[in-house]
């Protein structure tokens, strides 16, 4: 790693646009949609941002209005994108949403074939600009799509575990793109080089064929793998932290769902500003804040000041 890299935290990932229908309906059905930017990684990268890192995103967009709609949003909260490519021609990234309501549960439905991110390879990125960085957020999104963007995130953990660069890496499995074996051969490499795992207990044994209790679980892929600190989520049960001081658990609040996505992407993104500020401990009490908010706000990003992590939650009035 460089003595004083230019980011916090550097990432790759494809840019997208969410379209979700009115609650109460289905896609087929619909006449009307909410429109908004979207990326995970991106996502991350737009929170820490607010929090006063400085963030890197790259990606691979197509020229025009749609692009830059999406770019708009995270350059609007500080995102650095000199590694960024555009490209003429080609179409953006879409996927639709159901919100569910109870006993239905969420839909996405997506719909990202023949994009210019699916097939730009290693050679086109700005690999000086991306690994100008102490922490290199990846995720098994971006390496389940094609198998050059599986390439892509392999190289860039090669290079970055060479280079002394903290790797963090999010399973965040989808089953929609692809199963569990696949996901298990391309991840385990990557997740055997990550000072940071994120991997819920689900994905733990969707993709690693790990079962048991929270602790158990938690235990078992730290063991496997070698990382510094595994974190994990089960829905509303935990967190949980496993690192060389135990293992934590922590309660979950329930609160009202307004949107639901981007709010894992909120708790990585706090969690990791915890990790950067040298209380991993705390960072994951500061994901479970930056969740709850996230799930009562519309938009995948999201928008956040850092003294709000410490409002206690309330129905009055802040004024």
């Amino acid at each position: 790693m460089m003595n004083n890299p230019t980011f916090d935290l550097s990432t790759i990932g494809e840019g997208q646009i969410r379209l979700t229908v009115n609650r109460g309906e289905r896609l087929m059905s619909a006449r009307s949609v909410r429109m908004n930017p979207a990326c995970s990684e991106a996502n991350v990268a737009g929170l820490l941002s607010q929090l006063g890192r400085k963030t890197q995103w790259s990606s691979s967009l197509p020229d025009g209005d749609l692009g830059e709609y999406v770019l708009s949003e995270y350059r609007s909260v500080g995102v650095n994108m000199d590694a960024m490519i555009r490209k003429p021609g080609g179409r953006m990234a879409l996927y639709f949403m159901e919100p569910g309501e109870a006993p239905m549960p969420a839909n996405v439905i997506y719909d990202r074939e023949w994009t210019p991110f699916r097939a730009t390879g290693i050679e086109e990125y700005d690999w000086d600009t991306i690994f100008d960085t102490k922490i290199l957020f990846l995720t098994g999104i971006t390496a389940a799509l094609t198998d050059t963007t599986a390439q892509v995130v392999r190289y860039a953990a090669d290079e970055a575990h060479k280079r002394g660069i903290d790797i963090v890496l999010d399973v965040n499995f989808r089953s929609k793109l692809w199963d569990g074996e696949h996901a298990c051969r391309v991840l385990e490499p990557i997740a055997k080089m990550a000072k940071v795992l994120f991997c819920s207990i689900s994905d733990a044994r969707k993709v690693f064929g790990i079962e048991g209790s929270a602790p158990d679980v938690c235990k078992a892929i730290r063991a496997r793998f070698g990382n510094e600190y595994v974190v994990s989520t089960n829905h509303l049960d935990g967190p949980y932290l496993c690192g060389p001081n135990g293992f934590t658990s922590y309660v979950t609040t329930p609160v009202p769902i307004v949107d639901r996505p981007g709010a894992g992407d909120s708790f990585v993104s706090a969690t990791i500003h915890g990790y950067l500020s040298g209380d991993i401990k705390q960072g994951v009490a500061w994901g479970q804040k930056a969740s709850e908010f996230a799930i009562t706000h519309m938009g995948d990003l999201t928008r956040i000041r850092p003294d709000e992590l410490h409002i206690p939650l309330g129905s009055d009035i802040n004024r």
